[in-house]
């Protein structure tokens, strides 16, 4: 069978239709191609982002755009409102920026061949959104402020401890605004044309700390730790601190939703130092108090680590009872004089005072007010000897004293801590009548009338002393006091005495006797002082000793003073040499 033969005329007709299709592809594509070049990777025309035309631009220079149309709204504060209270949010503190490249990217801007993306740039176009980056953290923040000034924070329930009470924060709800719903707002206003002001509902705050949690803290800690008072023993050293002492160490703080014991280290470790020496231990001493004899506890030497009397303290202050005494961990050095030692001095009341006064002189104020500041306070024990010397120290201007005039040779003379026998006079006195036991006393060369006769004594560093013996079963607290002198006002020296009474005593003086004319001395050294003279004489003074209260005399102690007499001072220039 043979083929059926092609018609000429039909081979030439597909010709004409291959042809004509070719040149409408060939149309075709380069209207697209056109339409190619037209948009290029410009926005779509009639784009607008927050009212800012973009539309037919670059990204270039869409991007600038933006920046110009939106530069007086990027940081314009946004308005927020809660309940009728208005307060703004900044967005550069609220960590808001726009990205404009991705704002012009979404707007359409960027080449393609896509047919969609050139249909969309000939059609497309209208109102765009901006990308808006955001920092959550400072958001978060810039949100927390604003609720600062829209809203009431809430009260969080708290206890506190002050002068041994405690003190109850009662909790309270605040108002506030969901934070959702804040970011969106926030940022659905941002950047709009109008300024318009976000408004948020009012929300119930709750507070962290509730009526829950504060009256589980009173009752598994604050009540139980102010119950009593609580004892750290250290060695043999129990230090005792009461409620009133230790409340303001104490403290409750917030963690989690509830109220934890905690503690101010530094305040517990003060407490604990003032019952105990942080260096070396100290003796139990007696001073006064108001007027009044007290002991002064004394203190161990204890090294220890304020973490373990912390611990421990925490531990101790919700037991109950004997529960709340506890050994530290510490190294301790006992005091060698045990507040108990103090104690059983039975140091207890006045036993004797004395009183002299001296006329002003600025040398007087200085000497004898240093004396007595350093003799104040001196606790003889049974035995113990007195010794002004070595208690006062040799008078040097670094020990505190000044030049003035004392009596050497039989006439006056100045030299360091002159007017302290002014303080040796009365001390004696005051140990005179207390009953202790004279060791060593000297009278003055002449006689000083502001003194009494017969019942002085002067002191000299390094040859001169009063020196006196505690021979009773008691302690002695020895109290000085000066009332400096002025110039319409003499001063005042007051020695007094503490004990437990031991004698009463009584005293006569004599009448003065075996008396002896002065010299006249006519000296020409540049030191000279004129003086008038006047007699030295003899007197004798009877210390008698009484058991308290009684009349009878138990023993009697007579004293011998001889007083030389005070020379008559001339003064006269010296010869020149060679007359």
């Amino acid at each position: 069978m043979s083929k059926p033969k092609t018609n000429a005329r039909d081979s030439a007709g597909g010709k004409v239709v291959l042809l004509v299709l070719g040149g409408l592809l060939l149309l075709a594509g380069g209207a697209y191609a056109a339409a190619y070049l037209a948009a290029g990777d410009k926005v779509p025309r009639g784009t607008t982002v927050e009212g800012v035309e973009i539309g037919g631009m670059t990204p270039d220079d869409a991007e600038q755009a933006l920046r110009d149309g939106l530069a007086d709204r990027v940081e314009r504060p946004v308005p927020v409102s809660v309940d009728g209270r208005t307060a703004t949010l900044s967005p550069t503190e609220a960590g808001l920026e726009v990205d404009y490249a991705a704002t012009v990217a979404e707007s359409g801007g960027g080449k393609s061949w896509a047919p969609g993306r050139l249909w969309n740039y000939w059609t497309g176009g209208g109102e765009q959104g901006v990308e808006v980056t955001v920092d959550d953290a400072a958001f978060e923040a810039a949100l927390d402020g604003l609720a600062d000034e829209v809203g009431t924070a809430p009260t969080d329930g708290a206890v506190r401890f002050r002068g041994g009470e405690i003190k109850v924060t009662d909790p309270a709800p605040g108002t506030g605004f969901d934070a959702d719903e804040a970011r969106a707002g926030v940022l659905a206003s941002y950047l709009s044309e109008d300024d318009e002001v976000v408004e948020l509902d009012a929300t119930v705050v709750q507070p962290e700390i509730d009526e829950a949690a504060v009256q589980e803290a009173l009752d598994t800690f604050a009540n139980p730790a102010m119950s009593a008072p609580v004892t750290l023993v250290f060695g043999d050293s129990p230090v005792q601190l009461r409620p009133q002492q230790f409340s303001d160490a104490l403290r409750m703080r917030a963690e989690g939703g509830a109220l934890v014991p905690d503690l101010k280290t530094k305040r517990l470790t003060a407490l604990v130092d003032d019952g105990v020496s942080a260096d070396e231990p100290v003796d139990a001493t007696v001073e006064l108090v108001n007027g009044k004899p007290r002991v002064v506890p004394a203190k161990p030497g204890v090294a220890y680590d304020p973490d373990d009397v912390g611990s421990a303290f925490l531990q101790l202050v919700t037991r109950e009872g004997d529960e709340r005494q506890m050994e530290v961990e510490a190294t301790v050095v006992e005091p060698e004089f045990t507040t108990a030692d103090a104690k059983a001095l039975r140091i207890k009341e006045r036993v004797s005072s004395f009183t002299t006064y001296y006329p002003y002189a600025e040398y007087r104020n200085v000497n004898i007010g240093r004396a007595a500041a350093i003799v104040d306070g001196t606790v003889l024990k049974p035995g113990e000897v007195f010794s002004l010397n070595d208690i006062v120290g040799e008078r040097t201007r670094e020990n505190g004293f000044t030049e003035g005039f004392i009596i050497s040779d039989g006439i006056f003379k100045e030299d360091l801590g002159g007017g302290v026998s002014q303080m040796a006079t009365t001390t004696f006195n005051a140990m005179f009548f207390a009953g202790l036991k004279d060791i060593e006393h000297k009278p003055h060369s002449f006689y000083i009338d502001r003194y009494p006769v017969g019942r002085e004594a002067t002191v000299a560093w390094g040859a001169v002393d009063l020196r006196f013996e505690n021979d009773t079963p008691y302690g002695v607290l020895v109290h000085a006091t000066v009332q400096p002198a002025t110039s319409s006002s003499q001063g005042v020296v007051t020695v007094s005495m503490y004990s437990t009474k031991t004698w009463d005593i009584t005293t006569k003086t004599s009448d003065r006797y075996n008396y002896r004319a002065p010299a006249t001395r006519t000296l020409t050294t540049p030191d000279c002082y004129a003086n008038t003279g006047y007699s030295g004489f003899d007197v004798d003074v009877w210390r008698y000793f009484h058991e308290p209260g009684s009349d009878e005399v138990a023993k009697t102690e007579k004293f011998h003073t001889s007083y030389t007499p005070s020379d008559t001072v001339v003064c006269k220039k010296p010869k020149p040499d060679g007359a």
